[in-house]
């Protein structure tokens, strides 16, 4: 599993390289439906953190801070963390293997050519994940995780129908 930075830096890059702008919105959702896709199609999370139940969709909280500065303006910047080893801030390169990363392109391409109301009515689908945490009905969820079995009871059962 990868750090939602890594996977949010990948995104970026791949937007960059094919002239696409993308603000803090649309890139979580991106992030999200990749490791959608990765528990769908692969069969295992992308992603080692849990995406939170916001007002305007699924968000990796951190992912959120490293990049609201930029409000609803296009990110120039790539997401950072700690180095563990020398205590400083880098940017979160992404190692994926081979498999991943083309694994990646498919959803990337996908949903970075939608605009971002789209991809928000997307991770807003009634009876989806995210509406279960968000419309939780009273019952306590604290942090409003959305969990991955959920994501891929939803998410399976669309193949279906």
């Amino acid at each position: 599993m990868h750090d939602g930075r890594e996977v949010a830096n990948y995104v970026l890059d791949y937007c960059h390289s094919k002239g696409r702008r993308i603000s803090n919105l649309p890139l979580q959702k991106i992030v999200y439906f990749c490791h959608v896709w990765s528990l769908i199609k692969l069969g295992k999370p992308l992603i080692k953190h849990k995406f939170e139940a916001w007002e305007y969709g699924p968000v990796l909280q951190y992912l959120y801070h490293e990049f609201k500065v930029f409000e609803a303006a296009p990110i120039t910047a790539r997401a950072m963390r700690i180095n563990s080893k020398t205590g400083k801030k880098e940017e979160a390169v992404a190692r994926f293997d081979e498999e991943t990363r083309k694994f990646l392109e498919e959803p990337v391409e996908f949903y970075s050519r939608m605009d971002a109301g789209s991809l928000v009515e997307l991770s807003h689908a009634k009876g989806g994940p995210w509406d279960k945490v968000w419309n939780h009905a009273g019952k306590v969820n604290p942090g409003m995780q959305i969990d991955d079995a959920e994501i891929v009871r939803y998410y399976s059962s669309l193949k279906h129908s």
